[in-house]
């Protein structure tokens, strides 16, 4: 792999982990921090990105952009910006304090979310790609 591409996605990495970390941080303080909120909000609107942007800009995309570009965003930005391993340390601690209630709907709300948005997305580039003009 050329070196550009790999900076892209170390950027876009940076640039989403500084992301995940201000709007947790954001959320934490808004709405407490029994339940994982942010992590929760960060993994659908990352899902959400990945999904639409993938769809814009795959093969059959409204928009063309190259390799490194989708490397960035989708490796780099989504990789940093979303965390599977904070939903599954804050789920397993929630399950530890006996909290089994939220520790399930932490489960079944981050997956059916995600994958709901990820569909909407995708939904949304979708449509964008069928449309006339640029």
């Amino acid at each position: 792999m050329p070196i550009m591409a790999y900076l892209a996605v170390a950027a876009g990495g940076a640039i989403g982990t500084l992301g995940r970390y201000w709007l947790s941080g954001v959320i934490a303080d808004s709405f407490g921090q029994t339940f994982p909120w942010g992590t929760l909000v960060i993994n659908v609107t990352g899902s959400f990105v990945i999904g639409f942007f993938g769809t814009l800009t795959g093969p059959d995309g409204r928009y063309f952009v190259n390799g490194t570009t989708r490397q960035f965003v989708m490796v780099g930005l989504c990789g940093g910006y979303t965390t599977f391993s904070s939903f599954s340390l804050q789920t397993l601690n929630l399950a530890n304090d006996g909290e089994w209630l939220a520790a399930g709907g932490n489960i079944v709300g981050s997956v059916v979310l995600c994958l709901f948005f990820v569909w909407l997305g995708v939904a949304a580039g979708t449509v964008l790609n069928q449309l006339k003009g640029a």
